[in-house]
């Protein structure tokens, strides 16, 4: 009797825990898709990373520059296809994820040297938006399940719109209106294609390296990037 008891609580315990599982499951993806159509429609106001970022500037004494949304018509088209040409080239052709880049990826980081990854607009934008800024595992799952969503809900326009307006561009600068007026003290609607350029040749490391001041290495990538500009499509 003892057993059968003991067998059933051990059957009744599991049931509980599967039954809390699947609907955790289901809260999650049911909040993750009104999350992401909450934000086809409403621009993002922070970023986990934005929260970071100003946690340090208040110990560091350095206010954060404001910010301000530019809507997709108004931005540089210079600055669109600057950082396709940079950071995605087959943003367009994709659908959240370009398996050719994550393949050299791979065999690059295989080869040894620096690591180099494969992330697309679209996963850069999943992970600033919704995602923590800290590597792991968990955190890779999550962003590839909100890169199918806003591939699915929101479009290339909007994907491309939120990332340009969200991205770290440069200490306590977010978006490319910030990025422009603090470099060349102009908006970006208006940015010129060596301009738009260098903004994007920074993007890897934005800290370590500025617009304003292009290194040589910069100003090399800067040069290929508006080479490659007449060749990236953008969303219309």
């Amino acid at each position: 009797m003892a057993k059968r008891k003991s067998r059933k609580k051990k059957k009744s315990t599991k049931k509980r825990i599967l039954k809390i599982l699947l609907k955790s499951i289901i809260y999650f993806v049911v909040i993750s898709v009104v999350w992401v159509m909450l934000y086809r429609f409403v621009n993002p106001p922070i970023t986990w990373l934005m929260v970071q970022r100003n946690l340090q500037s208040i110990e560091n004494t350095k206010p954060p520059v404001a910010r301000k949304w530019i809507k997709y018509e108004d931005l540089s088209e210079n600055l669109k296809r600057a950082v396709i040409a940079s950071e995605d080239a087959r943003f367009i052709q994709h659908a959240g994820f370009d398996k050719k880049a994550i393949r050299e990826a791979f065999k690059k980081n295989q080869a040894g040297g620096s690591l180099r990854g494969g992330s697309t607009i679209s996963q850069q934008t999943a992970k600033n938006v919704f995602l923590w800024p800290q590597r792991s595992w968990v955190r890779k799952g999550l962003e590839a399940w909100f890169t199918i969503l806003i591939e699915a809900l929101w479009g290339k326009k909007r994907i491309l719109e939120v990332y340009l307006n969200v991205i770290e561009m440069g200490p306590n600068l977010y978006g490319a209106e910030s990025a422009t007026q603090y470099y060349f003290n102009k908006s970006a609607k208006s940015l010129t294609k060596r301009q738009a350029a260098l903004i994007a040749a920074v993007l890897p490391n934005p800290l370590r390296w500025s617009p304003a001041k292009p290194t040589k290495y910069i100003s090399n990538r800067a040069y290929r990037i508006v080479r490659y500009m007449p060749h990236s499509a953008i969303p219309e």
